[in-house]
């Protein structure tokens, strides 16, 4: 039986969150009830997430509108071109936070919340009904432990968790089975040489239409430092938020470490004997199959 899920994402500013979702809706092993958007122009990064589903042709999922704080410039308008969330076909719930909780406590199974953007959603619906942790686990993409982006060789402040510390706080201090891939792992996965090319090649009308975000994208982030030593036309954008996609039901190409965490006030997340235990994807086993795998299900 499929493990049901819900994706929180902060759509429609870096590139990888397409991808995620893309691989997403590939996974037969997952089930998602629900999207919600979380973060900047959250109505924005809703209308990217119906115009993926209509294509992928699952406008049965419900999308959930988040809590739209701060400002991210929006990549992916190029893309999105004049599509208009009215026109979904399926539900857009503006309440996302009573959605998300909602969708928890109805399933008849442990659902999996799977976040891959920063955390204020789900503190939010912590909050406003904390039994939720007795029906669900978190997975998400977050942190760095012992490397940093691109396989630096020590920790950095992550984005999903300095943008909102004290969101991501509230979530790893949770009593919730807590799963995460931090930079260690996820930071220096991407499609390139002949994976890449085939990727380009696939006649998967929604892995064309996560092509077509990647260079739109691409154009539209030339100038970030980070891209600067990438070349954007011969391989994919860093897929981190994939690899939380896959952890919801899998982890046998990665090693897992249980380490109790904290996140400071600034955004760092620190293995302290203070913290709470997560299951950390510290290490790949098998970074190879794992390429593999992502390859096989976007074709």
């Amino acid at each position: 039986m499929a493990t049901p899920v819900i994706l929180d994402t902060d759509i429609g500013f870096d590139v990888d969150d397409v991808w995620a979702l893309v691989f997403l809706l590939q996974c037969p092993e997952l089930d998602v009830k629900l999207i919600t958007t979380t973060t900047g122009d959250t109505w924005y990064r809703a209308a990217i997430v119906a115009k993926l589903l209509t294509i992928a042709g699952r406008t049965d999922i419900p999308i959930g509108i988040g809590i739209p704080l701060d400002y991210s410039a929006p990549t992916h308008e190029a893309w999105l071109g004049d599509f208009q969330l009215s026109e979904y076909a399926g539900v857009v719930i503006e309440d996302g936070i009573g959605a998300l909780c909602k969708t928890i406590h109805d399933s008849h199974e442990p659902v999996s919340l799977i976040g891959i953007g920063p955390l204020p959603n789900i503190a939010a619906a912590l909050s406003r009904s904390p039994n939720i942790t007795g029906n669900a686990r978190f997975i998400g993409m977050h942190g760095s432990l012992r490397r940093g982006y691109l396989g630096a060789p020590k920790p950095m402040r992550e984005y999903n968790v300095k943008q909102h510390a004290l969101s991501a706080r509230a979530v790893f201090q949770a009593p919730w089975e807590k799963i995460i891939t931090p930079l260690d792992t996820c930071g220096i996965i991407a499609l390139t040489g002949e994976r890449f090319q085939q990727v380009k090649q696939s006649q998967n009308a929604l892995t064309q239409a996560a092509l077509e975000n990647h260079f739109g994208w691409a154009e539209a982030v030339r100038d970030w430092p980070l891209l600067q030593q990438l070349d954007m036309r011969q391989q994919s954008s860093i897929l981190y938020d994939a690899v939380a996609v896959y952890l919801a039901f899998s982890d046998a190409f990665l090693e897992m470490e249980s380490l109790p965490i904290v996140v400071t006030s600034d955004g760092k997340t620190l293995i302290d004997p203070a913290g709470k235990l997560v299951s950390c994807a510290t290490e790949w086993r098998d970074q190879e199959a794992f390429l593999d795998l992502l390859v096989a299900r976007l074709l």
